[in-house]
């Protein structure tokens, strides 16, 4: 009751009361979405030269497909495949997937033991953030946005707080306010606290704002390993 709207609707001619967290009108999602298609194509375009280079780097230097595809959480619970370049060795999410909370994934020690799974490739691209490049074609397809809070993988939404699936309400996004924050010198708890706070504070402003501090976070590689 402190967050949400109250809206006016009807069903068969029942009238009900419904409340919505989310603060973001039909128009607002619309220009989104325009914004959207009209960023992914044009950076798929500009970055097409980073694309192959990355590509062709990853095939000559480690064994294994150059795309890793994920099953991530996305819309009210919706899964699909996300899209990245692969930067650890085969089959390194099964072991790094092994943790008793989410907690663990932000501590030193965690962040040492994925570092040796890691590429020395993939180092350079998780580095500047070129592994989520491939990231623009679910956009186009419609299951993440430009902005929105990270795709998270099922194992780890299984360990949510109930608090904590209200980020599921919104498009998950390549870029957020964890993103431009710090990233991975964030805690748990802070990333889910940006997420809503997002949420609560949405507008087309927030998201332009987003998406032009994203770029000097990206460039400089704050809070990336």
């Amino acid at each position: 009751m402190k967050i949400a709207r109250s809206v006016i609707t009807e069903i068969d001619g029942i009238p009900l009361l419904s409340y919505n967290t989310v603060r973001i009108s039909e128009w607002q999602l619309f220009v989104k979405r325009v914004m959207d298609v009209v960023i992914s194509l044009t950076a798929i375009m500009l970055l097409s030269p980073i694309f192959v280079a990355a590509a062709v780097a990853i095939k000559l230097t480690s064994p294994g497909s150059v795309f890793y595809r994920q099953e991530r959480v996305g819309l009210h619970g919706r899964k699909f495949k996300l899209l990245k370049f692969r930067t650890m060795r085969i089959d390194a999410d099964k072991v790094l997937s092994q943790v008793n909370n989410l907690a663990e994934m932000t501590t030193p020690e965690f962040k040492n033991k994925k570092l040796q799974y890691i590429t020395p490739v993939g180092r350079v691209l998780r580095k500047f953030s070129i592994d989520e490049l491939p990231q623009f074609i679910n956009v186009l397809a419609g299951d993440m946005s430009i902005v929105g809070p990270r795709p998270t993988v099922p194992s780890e939404v299984e360990k949510y707080e109930i608090w904590q699936r209200r980020r599921f309400s919104m498009k998950p996004g390549i870029t957020c306010l964890w993103q431009i924050s710090g990233r991975n010198e964030i805690g748990h708890d802070g990333w889910m606290k940006l997420d809503l706070e997002y949420i609560d504070h949405f507008s087309l402003w927030l998201d332009i704002s987003i998406i032009l501090k994203t770029i000097p976070a990206v460039v400089l590689g704050k809070g990336a390993y």
